[in-house]
């Protein structure tokens, strides 16, 4: 406990990048909930289009986080992260200009580009900022950050659409936002993070097409898992507020993002520093199970309490699993690739989110709501089994050698 206590976690730097994370985070959250109906009511496309323009940025984000991994071995971390930011500055105010649909369309795909390069450039940032004897709890209270702009993001999109009634409203709100983001980011001291990576072409492996040259091998194994917990959640993200109005509790349907929140902010404290002491099984399996437990809550809800109860398991569970799980794809990666272990990470939970909607929509004719989301429930379970074979026995035999498990 003395090494932990001599290495300080909340510096400049670890609070800046947060903020930024967050913001860039808002932003989206903001578009995501409000952006359909934007291009049915400017541009009176039919619904099945306006899922398009939603949808289309998450193809982006996974292009931007395929070359960011890439572009953060070649040019380091300080030059990445300011294109990035660059990038996401003009392709957010870009929607001033957007106007007609094949504009916003292709406006949607690079912003999302855009924001997978700065997201994926702050993830490996943080990744080096954080001491590693901490870094399971300074994983843990970085991805607060987006757990916020998750929970606030919806409530503003939509609160300023009722309060202005006008598009324009979300647009110079998220005009603010970006600023504030370039404003914070001069205060950054990136010349302490990109000393700490070599900025050079790596050997040889990076010369010519390789899959090593865009994939770190060593986080896919978590990341995968990351992958399938993604897509048994990715239904509640999507099909919530369906599922709500066919069990008629959609007042409490409204706070459910607000109660899962709250789990999390109020137990990542705990997790991740329980993690750095006593290695990531002893979070993750309690975390999987939770997250099964509660989305059998979820299924069979058919009160407010139970709905919001099952909101606060799935928080505990579910939230904190993502944390650990981020943790671990960059433990044991070389410096030099840990932006290649961060974008591996974010690609597959990104598939995972962005998959599991499409598919999983097309089952709820054939199930209805209520099967298709206890039917989750084996995947989560093959989650864990899969866990223990690719990491956790690696996991357990690491933290008996270095006496993690024997420590009071």
């Amino acid at each position: 406990m003395d090494i932990l206590k001599k290495e300080p976690l909340w510096t400049k730097n670890f609070i800046i990048v947060s903020l930024i994370n967050f913001l860039v985070i808002l932003i989206f959250y903001q578009l995501m909930v409000t952006i359909a109906e934007y291009a049915v009511d400017e541009y009176h496309t039919a619904t099945s289009t306006a899922g398009l323009v939603s949808s289309i940025f998450i193809i982006g984000s996974l292009i931007g986080r395929l070359i960011t991994g890439r572009g953060i071995v070649s040019l380091g971390s300080k030059k990445t992260f300011k294109i990035g930011l660059v990038l996401f500055t003009l392709t957010t105010l870009a929607y001033f200009i957007a106007n007609n649909l094949a504009v916003l369309i292709g406006l949607r795909l690079l912003h999302g580009i855009s924001s997978g390069v700065i997201s994926t450039a702050t993830g490996t940032v943080i990744a080096q900022i954080i001491p590693s004897s901490r870094r399971g709890e300074g994983i843990g209270y970085f991805s607060m950050s987006a757990v916020l702009a998750t929970a606030i993001g919806p409530f503003i999109g939509i609160l300023l659409l009722q309060s202005f009634e006008q598009f324009s409203a979300i647009f110079v709100f998220n005009t603010i936002l970006v600023v504030i983001c370039i404003a914070t980011s001069f205060f950054l001291n990136m010349d302490s993070v990109n000393n700490k990576v070599s900025t050079g072409q790596a050997p040889d492996e990076t010369k010519g097409f390789s899959v090593a040259n865009y994939i770190e091998p060593k986080a896919v194994p978590i990341s995968f898992i990351a992958l399938m917990a993604g897509f048994a959640y990715s239904g509640i993200m999507s099909f919530l507020s369906f599922y709500m109005a066919e069990i008629d509790l959609v007042e409490a349907g409204s706070l459910f993002f607000l109660v899962y929140s709250i789990s999390i902010l109020l137990t990542r404290p705990i997790t991740g520093p329980l993690m750095d002491r006593k290695g990531a099984n002893i979070v993750v399996f309690p975390a999987l199970i939770l997250f099964a437990a509660g989305m059998v809550l979820f299924s069979e809800a058919s009160t407010g309490v139970m709905l919001l109860a099952s909101a606060c398991i799935i928080g505990i569970g579910y939230g904190n699993f993502n944390s650990i799980a981020q943790a671990l794809a960059i433990k044991g990666v070389e410096p030099r690739r840990m932006g290649l272990a961060t974008s591996t990470y974010y690609i597959l939970y990104d598939i995972g989110l962005g998959a599991g909607p499409f598919l999983l929509g097309a089952l709820v004719p054939l199930m209805g709501y209520r099967s298709l989301f206890f039917s989750m429930v084996p995947v989560i379970i093959i989650s864990l089994i899969l866990y223990w074979a690719l990491v956790g026995r690696r996991e357990r035999k690491e933290a008996l050698q270095t006496g993690k498990l024997m420590q009071d």
